[in-house]
């Protein structure tokens, strides 16, 4: 019989399920740390935003998930799939293509129960610390608990830190700034002339969810191919090319 291990997994995500699920298959001992009190990270919706909502103030209060509330997945439901778990949820009694976020996290609730994860998982425990001791692992959460492992795997994501456009001016100009982390419905942009800075998969949802409610959506994009042109369907969203600079507002 293999050696078996005693690891700890931080995060109870995506990546950290199923690490969690493959260790426990061979017979090792693991400890899931999240510090939420649910599963699925990036893919549980947190209707609340930060009080920076560039994501800037060292001293905020960090909101982990990015998700806004309308998100559905960029792909099929076939891809998403765990070779041996399907990814069957239906919403409506539609088993849709793309689905939403909350079937997205249906279906890594269901996995988690399917394969007896949750009893694994430590909720409200945040890691603060993991060093090395002799041959050791020593995993450190809040309240300066201390716990020893042979294995971590460190599943915690990337999507809490906001990456934010040096624009030459930008820190300058006067309007108001969001970073689409904290962008979860089109309501507060009522009326306004609001410029998308960026070209992927969120900035297009967003852009169009926007133009619900807004004046204007102006969507930039980094391509040196792109010309100011108005997007077909579309009565008031405009491709634009790079933004390379904001200038003082002239009244």
């Amino acid at each position: 019989m293999e050696k078996s291990f005693k690891v700890a997994v931080i995060g109870a995500g995506v990546a950290g399920l199923a690490a969690a699920r493959e260790l426990k298959r061979e017979g090792h001992q693991v400890v899931v740390y999240e510090k939420s009190d649910k599963l699925g990270g990036t893919w549980v919706y947190d209707p609340r935003i930060e009080s920076d909502p560039l994501g800037l103030d060292p001293n905020r209060e960090v909101v982990h998930g990015s998700l806004y509330s309308s998100l559905r997945t960029n792909l099929p439901r076939q891809l998403m799939n765990f070779s041996d778990y399907p990814f069957e949820i239906k919403k409506n009694g539609e088993l849709r293509t793309f689905p939403g976020h909350e079937e997205v996290l249906e279906f890594l609730n269901e996995f988690a129960r399917e394969f007896g994860l949750v009893e694994l998982i430590r909720f409200n425990t945040e890691v603060v610390r993991v060093h090395r001791v002799n041959s050791q692992w020593i995993v450190e959460s809040e309240l300066s608990l201390e716990e020893a492992f042979d294995a971590v795997i460190v599943c915690n994501g990337h999507h809490t830190q906001p990456r934010i456009a040096d624009i030459p001016g930008i820190e300058k100009w006067p309007g108001k700034q969001i970073h689409s982390h904290n962008y979860r419905v089109p309501e507060p942009f009522q009326d306004q002339v609001v410029v998308v800075i960026g070209d992927g998969p969120s900035a297009h949802d967003i852009s169009e969810e926007i133009a619900m409610a807004a004046k204007e959506v102006h969507l930039s994009s980094r391509s040196p191919e792109i010309k100011v042109t108005k997007l077909d369907y579309y009565d008031n969203i405009w491709q634009h090319p790079k933004v390379i600079k904001f200038l003082p507002l002239k009244i």
